[in-house]
């Protein structure tokens, strides 16, 4: 009896302490947070951009952007990630779009992509309606009231008086910090640290 009382309270204790965080996560959530720090105008057009390492223009973006831009802020290329896996297992992607092949311009930034990209990699957590199983630097994404898909990266910075994060996303109004965990139905609850 008294070992299961220890038991529950170390896992009671266990979201307080930060288990299950790594350093990774927190330096992507903050990478996610200086974001917010860039004016940008939500446009969603195709952009020829370089590849690897490619982005749309600095000013532009949309909600995939700011995972990409995130990631890529930690050394991670995941527009070069996206495209090399989907180019070796084209078929195991949405074929929402009727290609018939890559395009390293836009795979990666488009939600269900991403989506079957982190999944493809064993990074899905589930999904819950516990705040503190969200922690810095995990990627969550969403279907909204309208059927559109989105996503966006937990901050680094914690709502007063909850155990919820903020979320870094773009959802028309630039990359911004917005207390939006729950007013979706998630989809998505994922942790990728390559």
């Amino acid at each position: 009896m008294l070992f299961r009382k220890h038991i529950f309270f170390i896992l009671f204790l266990l979201p307080f302490l930060g288990i299950g965080q790594t350093n990774f996560g927190w330096e992507l959530a903050q990478a996610a947070s200086e974001l917010t720090k860039n004016d940008v105008v939500y446009n969603g057009s195709y952009f020829s951009i370089d590849y690897p390492n490619g982005d749309v223009p600095s000013g532009y973006g949309v909600c995939t952007d700011v995972i990409i831009r995130a990631y890529r802020a930690v050394g991670i290329d995941l527009q070069k990630e996206v495209h090399e896996d989907m180019k070796a297992h084209f078929k195991a992607y949405p074929q929402n779009w009727g290609l018939r092949g890559t395009d390293k311009n836009i795979d990666h930034r488009r939600v269900p992509n991403l989506r079957r990209f982190f999944e493809r990699k064993n990074t899905s957590l589930t999904i819950t309606k516990r705040d503190k199983n969200y922690v810095p630097g995990d990627v969550v994404s969403w279907t909204l009231s309208n059927g559109l898909t989105h996503i966006g990266i937990v901050s680094d910075k914690r709502i007063e008086g909850t155990d919820r994060y903020y979320i870094v996303h773009n959802i028309g109004a630039g990359q911004v910090h917005e207390d939006c965990l729950f007013q979706f139905k998630i989809t998505g609850h994922y942790r990728y640290e390559p």
